[in-house]
């Protein structure tokens, strides 16, 4: 009896163990395997598919801020152009207030230089010592970029010239030409700062 009962407990050892590993496998499978379903296991395929959509996602991202880069890039180096266009023109204009001065002096001297017999009846060494000191000055104004505008005989040019006079004239040739340059004009770096003064040819009533 003793040897019947041992096998009895035996046995029911076994199934209880048995039963245990059952309950504790199901128990793994239901932590493992959600009851919605979405934490299932995906398949080979599966995850190759989702792998791809991410790289392409990565790769639709990294050439954006490719473009994003370049986009920067391009509108820095604009900038940066821009910057320094304005300040060479800056610099090119930054005398302008004081070459006019200087065309206010030039004039003076234009205007001793208008009469020549007044001028040659000067003292010759004093009137040597001032033309070198006007040819001096144009060589300061050529220095800067400043240039005498072209009028005696060109064709009116309102951008370039300013007519004071309108003189009648049969000669055909010189209607709406500059006829008298009465103030010279000049332009810097070919920006027009002071037009020339003129009278202009005007056909004569007939």
């Amino acid at each position: 009896m003793g040897i019947l009962n041992m096998n009895i407990e035996h046995d029911e050892n076994i199934e209880n163990e048995e039963e245990k590993n059952k309950v504790e496998a199901e128990a793994e499978i239901e932590e493992f395997v959600p009851e919605d379903g979405e934490g299932a296991v995906e398949t080979a395929e599966h995850k190759l598919k989702k792998l791809r959509e991410e790289l392409k996602q990565c790769q639709s991202e990294k050439q954006d801020y490719l473009a994003m880069s370049q986009r920067l890039k391009a509108d820095y180096l604009n900038l940066r152009r821009e910057v320094e266009t304005n300040r060479a023109e800056t610099i090119k204009f930054a005398n302008e207030s004081l070459l006019h001065q200087l065309i206010e002096l030039a004039d003076i001297f234009e205007l001793a230089f208008a009469n020549p017999k007044t001028w040659e009846a000067v003292d010759e060494n004093w009137r040597r010592g001032v033309e070198y000191i006007y040819t001096k000055l144009l060589g300061i104004f050529k220095q800067y970029g400043l240039e005498e505008i072209s009028a005696l005989g060109e064709a009116f040019n309102p951008l370039k010239h300013h007519a004071l006079e309108l003189v009648e004239t049969t000669d055909l040739l010189t209607v709406n030409r500059v006829i008298k340059v009465v103030q010279k004009g000049y332009s810097l770096h070919h920006k027009i700062i002071r037009p020339a003064q003129v009278k202009i040819g005007s056909a004569a009533n007939q």
